[in-house]
């Protein structure tokens, strides 16, 4: 699996990169905080909902979660069913806090 960092992401942004970040966070965890423009499946849902991401089934798609162990999951997960370039944002929403 491969794995990004908040300051790679942040860089790219800088860049004006548009990128696709995908959170599995909890609804309340995602009341707390988030980062702008995110999609939004909570890891319970993805199996149901992985159908929503279709349109990035060939494309990059950034994972997070609140420290990087659910959005590794979701990332093996969606690797399983046929997406090509999943990335798990190392250290999660913790690390994009600092």
């Amino acid at each position: 699996m491969n794995e990004i960092t908040v300051e790679q992401i942040r860089a790219r942004q800088q860049a004006g990169e548009k990128l696709t970040i995908l959170d599995v966070r909890n609804p309340d965890e995602r009341d707390e905080s988030s980062i702008e423009g995110t999609l939004f499946i909570p890891l319970p849902d993805l199996e149901d909902r992985f159908a929503e991401l279709n349109d990035y089934r060939d494309q990059e798609l950034i994972i997070h979660c609140r420290s990087g162990k659910r959005s590794a999951s979701a990332c093996m997960y969606l690797e399983l069913q046929g997406f090509t370039n999943v990335v798990n944002l190392k250290g999660g929403i913790m690390e994009w806090q600092k």
